[in-house]
């Protein structure tokens, strides 16, 4: 029996729910299956939602859906570059450009939309632009280059998204809107009225009521955007945005039913007018209605998929289409029936315009049901919203409390434990509550590990405030503390023990104990709570005081290796080091026996140091202007760096330089965990500058500064927290943002995992670093520039204090080195012997 054959016409993010549906829930039957999916780009899904995040610095591998290695592990046929011409439903086969005619049993329609252009005349001109694909945003990106002034035709959501786009690329920007607000479909009069006030504070200019009647050639610049009043306005480039069409031209050509205005009329099995075909996406048009997110089209993809496999039983009964986005820097979110059209309905409206916020509830009153809401500047109470609405949960005994800030002795927001099991938190992901205890369930304990069980808050992050609430009262009705204690010793977070030293003074673990802990301490608090007193007081780890509590590397201030000996890894700032350093670094290992290797850091590494060798060797190495590289420590490891503008024809900066400053100033500093930085001297991003936990790119306007990437087991693409900065306004962030890190986060938590968990993300980062929201800013430079002002080099320190230099041998009570350490050759160098090596070594 030959195996069924699925063909997939579309790639898109909602065709490859799809095909990820199919291969999760087919188990055993995969093998029935003979799948094929036509994609016309050049490349497999990937995320639209995040398009724009293209002009912070992401790539089209990071935005990418599909793993290279899916379509093969599933055995999936992928073709790529390939339109499909026509469908027929009679011989059921479709017909493509390169493959011909591909036979099918089911065929699926994930052709989603294609951006609205209106039939204006000049609307082909040399420069405008649709928003829609990566090739499209590389064409703008080149487009802007040689532009000064950017127009984006539509005020809704994609225009302002491609309007914050045209901004992040150094445009002048104006919005052009044929209503009489911004976001008409979301949003009323007096929202709409604020978000322009907010927009065009952030530099944009909005124009309303305009109809644009033809573009021609501008006399100041290459176009001319000529309006129905008799006004007109030049720019260089435009961009379309006027909302989207669904693409149902195959299926008009093959007669399937189509809606009157468009869309592939589909039943709630998604299945089309054909009972071999189904539609899914934005393609697909459900009771008269289009649905434009993603969400919707995640639930019918999976209808679908069930539905292909057998399940008779899937509906897909319509979806919520609220809204939260953060449009050019505002939040901004719309749910249920926001304009309050519901018969009976009223209105409670919050208007703060000193702080630029506004909210409104719609409901009603008999009922106690929560209909709709608008929030705009605030959308904090979103998800709770959201859910009232979703779940017709009755409202408090005042509905305006939803709102308003609270009053006395009235509970603000929503209960969590109120939810249902069915109320689906992460519509991206069609997530629910139940799945989100399930995971629980299962053992985690964390967001981050909630995300990576359920994808919930993966998406668009929307759902991850309620998520947490929901994580939170799960564990504790299972009886988890839910605390972030340190250890059973500390009833206290890391966060709270550094400012309990920090306040207190505190320079001692015994003092910190006595006053705020208990027992005698162990492996856990002992290295945490150094860690912070260096981090306050930056001491020398080794004093008496302190040295007890450190761990085997910071023990020896060395790494540890395999077979008892020891690495050394001296400082060499920015990868730049002098001939006559490289040969004291040869020397030495010569003299000692060392083995050498470079790393991907640009440093050179030299491993199996006996513990009695290491004062010997580092007293060479200090006297020949070196510094301890802390690869032993939770600190400032390295700044990687490319050569620049120095001696690279497409440097724009000296990044060399800003690597060198950059190291002098943060070496030595102790944190949770260990810090990579990188600096490029142009966007070809030699230095691999979006992987680091702090990444410096250079442009043509300043320096872009990335935080929170991450290589290694758990690769992260760090974030874009500013951009365009100066060399002072540089340091300045890098500063508030690596204490800010110190002073919050957990024990052991790398930068990339602790902005995961971060409630509020990225965005809250940024308002606390660079728009310093909790006006700490000054006091975090000042803990910085106090590190700056009291570092010295550990290995210095270590060789002239004989105190210090005594606890450098392998016996406590002899000086013999350890006989066990055995090395045999191997190309040229010295590696550690293997146990049948060493058994030869003695016979």
């Amino acid at each position: 029996m030959r195996p069924a054959r699925i063909v997939v016409i579309g790639n898109g993010m909602v065709g490859q729910r799809f095909l990820e549906q199919l291969v999760a829930r087919s188990g055993e039957r995969r093998n029935e299956l003979e799948v094929t999916t036509f994609c016309e780009e050049s490349r497999p899904a990937y995320d639209r939602v995040q398009l724009t995040s293209f002009f912070s610095g992401k790539t089209a591998e990071d935005l990418s859906l599909a793993r290279r290695e899916f379509f093969e592990e599933a055995r999936l046929t992928v073709r790529l570059n390939d339109s499909v011409l026509g469908i027929d439903p009679a011989r059921k086969v479709v017909r493509s450009v390169r493959y011909k005619e591909v036979p099918y049993d089911k065929l699926v329609l994930a052709t989603g939309s294609s951006p609205f252009v209106p039939p204006v005349g000049g609307k082909d001109r040399r420069d405008c632009f649709v928003y829609r694909t990566i090739e499209d945003l590389e064409a703008i990106t080149a487009t802007a280059a040689r532009s000064k002034v950017g127009v984006v035709i539509g005020g809704g959501l994609l225009g302002l998204e491609a309007a914050k786009a045209l901004q992040d690329l150094g445009l002048e920007t104006h919005i052009v809107e044929f209503a009489s607000r911004l976001m008409a479909v979301q949003l009323d009069d007096s929202a709409g009225r604020l978000l322009r006030r907010k927009i065009e504070a952030l530099g944009a200019r909005v124009h309303l009521q305009k109809n644009t009647k033809e573009i021609v050639a501008g006399s100041e610049r290459r176009n001319r955007l000529v309006f129905a009043d008799g006004t007109f306005l030049e720019t260089d480039l435009i961009v379309f945005s006027a909302g989207i069409r669904p693409r149902d031209e195959l299926a008009r050509a093959a007669g399937l039913v189509v809606g009157e205005r468009g869309g592939i009329q589909i039943d709630s099995q998604c299945l089309t007018s054909n009972p071999d075909i189904y539609a899914i996406g934005e393609c697909a048009l459900w009771q008269g209605r289009i649905f434009g997110l993603v969400a919707p089209g995640y639930q019918m993809a999976e209808v679908a998929a069930r539905h292909v496999l057998g399940e008779e039983n899937v509906r897909f009964l319509g979806a919520d289409m609220s809204t939260k986005l953060k449009l050019m820097g505002v939040d901004v979110a719309s749910i249920g029936d926001a304009h309050g059209t519901t018969p009976g309905a009223l209105s409670c409206v919050f208007t703060d315009e000193s702080t630029g916020v506004y909210k409104k509830i719609t409901f009603l009153k008999e009922e106690r049901q929560l209909v709709g809401a608008i929030l705009l500047g605030d959308a904090s109470d979103y998800g709770s919203l959201l859910q009232m609405t979703l779940n017709a949960m009755p409202l408090p005994e005042h509905p305006e409390d939803l709102i308003l800030p609270p009053r006395a002795g009235s509970p603000k927001g929503l209960g969590v434990e109120l939810l249902p099991e069915g109320a689906l938190v992460c519509s991206c992901n069609n997530v629910s509550k139940g799945a989100i205890c399930a995971a629980v369930a299962a053992g985690c304990a964390s967001l981050g590990a909630l995300k990576k069980a359920t994808k919930a808050a993966t998406s668009c992050g929307g759902c991850g405030p309620l998520a947490k609430q929901i994580l939170d009262a799960e564990l504790k009705k299972r009886g988890v503390a839910v605390t972030n204690h340190l250890c059973e010793h500390f009833a206290y977070s890391r966060q709270q023990l550094f400012h309990l030293v920090r306040v207190g003074e505190i320079r001692d673990f015994e003092t910190l104990l006595r006053k705020h802990g208990k027992g005698l301490g162990c492996d856990i608090c002992k290295p945490a709570v150094a860690s912070i007193l260096a981090s306050c007081w930056n001491e020398m780890i080794l004093k008496p005081r302190h040295a007890p509590l450190q761990d085997t590397n910071d023990h020896f201030l060395a790494n540890l290796q395999k077979d008892g000996t020891y690495s050394i890894v001296p400082r060499v700032q920015g990868g730049e080091i002098t001939p006559q350093k490289l040969i004291v670094l040869g020397e030495v290992a010569k003299r000692f026996g060392l083995y050498t290797k470079i790393t991907g850091a640009q440093r050179i590494d030299l491993f199996g140091a006996r513990v009695e060798e290491l004062p010997l060797i580092w007293e060479t190495l200090v006297e020949a202007g070196f510094e301890s590289g802390h690869a032993y420590g939770k600190a400032l490891r390295t700044v990687k760096s490319c050569v620049g503008s120095t001696w690279c024809r497409y440097g724009v900066k000296d990044s060399v330089t800003m690597a060198i400053d950059i190291e002098n100033r943060y070496r030595g500093l102790r944190a949770p965990h260990k810090i990579k930085m990188a600096v490029s001297g142009c966007t070809r991003e030699c230095a691999e500058a979006q992987g680091k936990d702090v990444g410096v790119i250079a442009t043509e306007k300043g320096w872009n500064l990335y935080v929170c990437g991450n290589g290694g087991m758990k690769p992260r693409h760090a974030d874009l927290l500013a951009r365009d900065l100066d060399d002072r306004t540089l340091v300045k962030f890098i500063d508030r943002f690596l204490m800010f890190y110190i002073r919050t986060s957990d024990r052991l938590q790398r930068t990339s995992v602790w902005l995961e968990n971060l409630e509020g993300g990225i965005d809250y980062l940024r308002r606390v670093v660079c728009d310093d929201e909790l006006g700490i800013g000054a006091e975090l430079e000042a803990d910085m520039q106090r590190h700056v002002e009291t570092y010295e080099c550990e290995w210095k320190r270590a060789i002239e204090d004989p105190a210090i230099r005594k606890r450098f041998r392998h016996f406590v009570n002899s000086d013999e080195p350890d006989r066990n350490v055995v090395f045999v050759a191997e190309r040229g160098q010295p590696r550690p012997a293997r146990a049948e090596e060493k058994e030869a070594e003695v016979a």
